[in-house]
């Protein structure tokens, strides 16, 4: 673990000392809910603060992971997969805006009205690189995003004809 932490690009030293951390605490509490593995509120603030922090990206913190799987990729013999797969982390909010839209599903009660609910969501689109075998040679890349508004997919093709539109123009 300490060789992958030193390989992070973190711009500041004590980002680096807290990652440090936030992995020793996940590592040791495998599976559980940042407040759980980080046993207290000061260490579970902090851990919330390092993961707002703008200058925390996906990229500093799986950059070495990135470059280890280059490197089995590299010394690998044969054909590689790159298997990819969109995945949503759904999540019940008051103020869906502060997270993103994905969609509208379910009906709430409000004022004694049925009411769609908003699926607050983050996607996350990832490559994992696998020989012909089966064998997993790790993430060669993951993008994180979420969607300022939700327009369902039959609004957005009244607009738009799918098909038509250039790959580099689609969310995918």
């Amino acid at each position: 673990m300490d060789k992958k932490n030193a390989a992070c690009n973190f711009r500041d030293e004590r980002l680096k000392k807290r990652f440090r951390l936030l992995l020793e605490q996940f590592w040791t509490n495998m599976g559980q809910t940042i407040p759980f593995a980080c046993q207290d509120w000061a260490n579970t603030k902090a851990a919330y603060r390092f993961f707002a922090n703008d200058k925390v990206s996906e990229q500093d913190i799986l950059g070495e992971h990135f470059q280890a799987t280059s490197e089995r990729f590299a010394d690998s013999d044969g054909s590689i997969l790159i298997l990819q797969d969109t995945t949503t982390f759904s999540y019940q909010r008051e103020h869906p805006e502060r997270i993103g839209f994905t969609g509208k599903s379910g009906i709430r009660k409000v004022d004694g009205r049925n009411r769609l609910l908003t699926q607050c969501d983050i996607l996350m689109h990832s490559s994992l690189a696998i020989t012909t075998e089966g064998v997993p040679l790790g993430l060669a890349a993951i993008k994180f995003w979420t969607r300022k508004k939700f327009k369902g997919c039959n609004a957005l093709k009244k607009k738009i004809n799918p098909t038509r539109v250039p790959i580099e123009e689609k969310e995918s």
